[in-house]
């Protein structure tokens, strides 16, 4: 397999560190997988890109033909910085950042994780995406878009069912590639009803599916499976690989 090349993408005053993962190079896999690569955007918190290769997500995909960029937004990882210096809306330039400077082809493969997955959603308003995979995704009202992290943004999301006034819903809507959305079932930061509602929304989707994996929590929905559950894990990562691959999802 070829090696992990790391990049350094500038933006505004913060270098964004970054690294793609190629693809396996093997002949089973050659002879299964087209080329596919997918942009991954991790959560909020601790998360960074490191945090879907300790799940086990990025190496199942490379074993599935599929090459991934993966980058730590403002204030996570190896960027480092100020979350204060950031925001929601901040992170979905930061990605557009990233897809300028390596130079990824359009249309798009786009992971989002949990915040990650409302800067995949509103990334499908300025780029041409053929799938999205959603997982444990979180959505924010518009009020929040802008709002730097901290007190004043953390107030606006704390808000009873704030989720519920976001404008994800119609984004979705507009959608037309490939849908798959990941959830897990003890989820105690992102109720049910949003992936749910997330799925329903992207009615001219050319496919879309809600997976709830059951037993899993919003934190180690992948590392449980991979761990405990061997056969769920490949099952899940055969439904992820179709989705990026346009291949019809598994029933």
């Amino acid at each position: 397999m070829q090696a992990i090349e790391s990049f350094d993408v500038s933006y505004q005053h913060a270098i964004l560190k970054g690294d793609f993962h190629p693809a396996a190079t093997s002949q089973h896999v050659q002879l299964a997988h087209q080329a596919h690569h997918a942009l991954l955007l991790h959560g909020a918190g601790m998360s960074s890109r490191a945090t879907a290769t300790r799940s086990g997500l990025r190496p199942a995909l490379q074993a599935r033909g599929i090459a991934t960029t993966a980058f730590d937004c403002i204030g996570h990882g190896d960027t480092g910085g100020a979350l204060a210096d950031s925001s929601v809306s901040s992170r979905t330039r930061q990605a557009e950042a990233v897809i300028a400077a390596r130079k990824l082809e359009e249309p798009l493969v786009v992971f989002g994780t949990s915040m990650g997955a409302y800067n995949a959603i509103r990334l499908t308003q300025t780029h041409r995406v053929a799938a999205l995979v959603l997982i444990v995704p979180g959505v924010y009202e518009p009020a929040a878009y802008d709002v730097p992290f901290g007190p004043q943004f953390s107030q606006i999301i704390r808000r009873e069912r704030s989720w519920a006034d976001s404008d994800a819903w119609a984004i979705l809507e507009q959608f037309e590639g490939d849908l798959l959305v990941i959830a897990a079932e003890h989820d105690a930061v992102i109720p049910l009803e949003i992936p749910e509602r997330l799925v329903q929304s992207a009615s001219k989707a050319r496919s879309r599916q809600l997976r709830v994996v059951a037993g899993t929590d919003h934190q180690h929905l992948f590392p449980l499976l991979r761990d405990e559950r061997p056969a769920e894990f490949e099952e899940l990562m055969a439904r992820i690989a179709a989705c990026v691959q346009g291949a019809p999802l598994l029933d």
